[in-house]
């Protein structure tokens, strides 16, 4: 994830995200990508994966969504994925708005 991508989905996670969560127990990061976040850390939603997410892991029917999929999220000020499974979700997640941006480069 480059510095633009960074600032744009911090940007995001301090407006709410499409969502929040808490962390029902601690988490290491298996890989650079992953989020680490201990229990009872407090976690902003910031987009559901697409189901290939995790190359080679073996995944249920249905695994892109719900305690099986994987999110993209910001906890304690870094961005990283992580499994439903390892949170619960203070309510349903709102739906993305996808809007254009205007260039302003040359």
């Amino acid at each position: 994830m480059d510095a633009t991508e960074l600032s744009r989905w911090t940007r995001f996670a301090a407006k709410g995200g499409i969502g929040k969560c808490t962390a029902t127990h601690d988490c290491v990061a298996e890989s650079p990508e992953d989020l680490m976040f201990l229990k009872d850390d407090a976690i902003i939603v910031l987009m559901q994966l697409p189901e290939d997410t995790r190359d080679g892991e073996e995944t249920s029917s249905g695994a892109g969504s719900g305690e099986n999929g994987w999110y993209l999220g910001y906890c304690e000020g870094v961005v990283g994925r992580f499994q439903g499974k390892h949170v619960h979700f203070h309510s349903k997640l709102k739906r993305p708005v996808m809007t254009k941006r205007s260039s302003t480069a040359s």
